[in-house]
């Protein structure tokens, strides 16, 4: 078997009194869409600030591309090549396209004897993007503000992002749950081109509908455990549903059935 290009080992973390993850593994393959499925407390957010750096755990550790893995913070994943895209995408709104995938992170060029950030390269690099993900923005609206863009547009803005800096594991948290039909089809697309070009994706997400259309494995967790761990193949909606919330879900459909 190839190495794993991220592993968690037996993740532990408390915050005073609660308990929120439990020895805790997984494992994502090179090139890997990886689903993190379970309801609301589950755990899920809080592995990915794990995973992210965001959050450092309390027992057990992180291994990327086979090596030990100690994260001080979101800087030192993203200069592993792990990126987090949250709900909130985190994108300066006021800001064109070019300057959020430079956000913190402008290039710049000596002009009339002063260092001035290179704006036409901003530019530049926001087409070859977003022409590399085969997302179409108009060139008038490359120069506005984000916020006037659709919610699929902006999400492209998102993973263009992550792409340019080279990310090699991305982790999208529930990327179309504020989307209509047609935009959350054009995401499932992204993330497929992103598979395609080799890159890792774990996905936290409620809509199985999605996590069967892309996903390759699916890793449910319930109270901060790993309930099971399924391969999408080999597995259906229900058997999800039921390791999401466990004998509730037994208990529930045998009362429906009359048995």
């Amino acid at each position: 078997m190839s190495t794993p290009i991220l592993e968690a080992r037996d993740i532990s973390i408390r915050f005073g009194g609660v308990e929120a993850l439990r020895r805790v593994s997984l494992q994502l393959m090179a090139g890997e869409v990886l689903a993190l499925a379970g309801d609301n407390g589950a755990g899920k957010s809080t592995l990915i600030k794990i995973l992210s750096g965001v959050y450092h755990a309390d027992a057990g550790h992180l291994r990327f591309n086979g090596s030990p893995l100690q994260l001080r913070d979101p800087q030192d994943a993203r200069a592993q090549g792990i990126e987090t895209i949250y709900q909130d995408l985190a994108l300066a709104d006021n800001l064109d396209v070019g300057s959020n995938i430079f956000l913190g992170r402008e290039p710049t060029r000596r002009q009339f004897g002063l260092q001035v950030i290179d704006r036409p390269r901003m530019a530049q690099v926001a087409r070859e993007v977003l022409e590399r993900l085969d997302i179409v923005i108009p060139e008038r609206k490359l120069g506005g503000p984000v916020k006037m863009l659709s919610g699929g547009q902006r999400q492209a803005i998102a993973i263009g992002r992550a792409i340019y800096w080279n990310a090699r594991v991305l982790i999208m948290d529930e990327p179309t749950a504020a989307l209509g039909v047609p935009e959350q089809r054009k995401v499932m697309e992204l993330i497929a081109a992103l598979k395609a070009q080799g890159v890792s994706v774990i996905l936290i997400s409620h809509n199985l509908h999605d996590i069967f259309a892309i996903a390759d494995r699916i890793v449910v967790l319930r109270r901060g455990e790993v309930a099971g761990e399924r391969l999408v193949a080999g597995t259906n909606g229900d058997e999800i549903v039921h390791l999401i919330v466990g004998d509730t879900y037994a208990s529930t459909n045998t009362r429906g059935s009359g048995h």
